[in-house]
């Protein structure tokens, strides 16, 4: 059975690596440090699925979003971000994400999420 691709896009290694020990058992898995290098890689390996981190330096995550959504419309993205409900996660979500979840969250969190986010 084919598994879901998930791409992973944080500036932050730390938080790759978290994400990459939870997922990569049931997820094939590709990693992105920014917003650039996450929308040539939505382009080569189209993945079901983004971890996008919305607070980065370059490019934020809304305004890769927006890339993503016109290289690969079908591609869903979740929000992975630091900050409760404000504004930049109300954006997030007119810009069209599936949802988001905030740090810190457990392991069983962030696999609800997922799972949540590709069956949409």
């Amino acid at each position: 059975m084919k598994k879901d691709k998930i791409l992973i896009c944080d500036d932050e290694e730390g938080l790759r690596e978290s994400l990459r020990l939870i997922l990569e058992e049931d997820y094939d898995l590709c990693f992105a440090c920014d917003g650039y290098e996450a929308i040539d890689l939505v382009k080569t390996e189209c993945p079901d699925l983004v971890l996008l981190d919305i607070k980065m330096p370059v490019m934020d995550g809304i305004e890769t979003l927006k890339h993503i959504q016109r290289v690969n419309p079908e591609t869903k993205v979740l929000f992975v971000t630091g900050y409760q409900y404000t504004d930049v996660a109300k954006d997030a979500l007119q810009v069209g994400a599936q949802s988001y979840i905030v740090k810190p969250f457990s392991s069983q969190e962030l696999m609800e999420a997922v799972k949540k986010a590709l069956k949409k």
